[in-house]
């Protein structure tokens, strides 16, 4: 018998909130400030999954090893912060999925790479930061995806297995990270998924094309 799931953990960009939007807008407000050239929206959306360093790269040309680039991701993560949650919104569907949940005495979590100041100020601005029962930021331990210590803390926190726990997420770092951990894991197909990538290669137990699809899972 299959046992049943106790929580679902959700990676977040990509996921459970489309931030694609003020996340590739504060790029764009970066690069005119440098007088750079502007990056279209359907260019950078597949970047925004891999956070700040993908994104400095895309506009700037400059990695996160090579000089000059912490200076830039300081500054790109201050621009976004200003207006973090102005086009931000839950996916469609997603919010069906967290009220089943929470109707049905379903934890659900956030475990993301996101860094935990800039991951508290969009749930606060999106008023979920209530409502999760457990968040872990990028910087909220001293391991962050694909290493399963995230997925691991956030099963602790919540006083569950892992085995009881479904992950869903938009990179093979989400289902790395929940396969070492222990967890099922669910590739969120409506994410920030490049046409290079692909999620039949990542070993995921389902695959998922729509929020919704996530409550034939729990």
């Amino acid at each position: 018998m299959k046992q049943a799931v106790k929580a679902l953990l959700l990676d977040l960009d990509g996921t459970l909130i489309d931030t694609a939007p003020d996340m590739v807008a504060a790029l764009n407000r970066q690069l005119q400030s440098h007088h750079r050239e502007l990056v279209t929206y359907e260019t950078a959306r597949a970047f925004v999954s891999h956070g700040a360093a993908a994104l400095i790269k895309l506009g700037f040309g400059i990695s996160a090893e090579e000089s000059g680039y912490q200076d830039l991701r300081e500054e790109y993560l201050a621009e976004y912060e200003k207006n973090i949650a102005e086009h931000s919104q839950l996916f469609n569907g997603m919010q069906e999925v967290l009220e089943h949940c929470e109707q049905n005495n379903l934890f659900w979590g956030i475990v993301t790479n996101k860094p935990e100041g800039l991951t508290a100020a969009l749930l606060k601005g999106l008023n979920l930061d209530q409502r999760s029962a457990v968040t872990i930021g990028g910087d909220s331990l001293p391991q962050s995806k694909p290493h399963p210590m995230p997925m691991l803390h956030a099963c602790m926190l919540l006083k569950i297995a892992p085995s009881e726990c479904l992950y869903v997420g938009d990179a093979a770092r989400d289902i790395e990270s929940g396969k070492r951990a222990g967890t099922r894991t669910a590739t969120a197909e409506w994410g920030y998924i490049a046409p290079k990538d692909d999620p039949s290669q990542w070993g995921a137990t389902y695959r998922v094309t729509s929020p919704i699809g996530i409550l034939d899972l729990i």
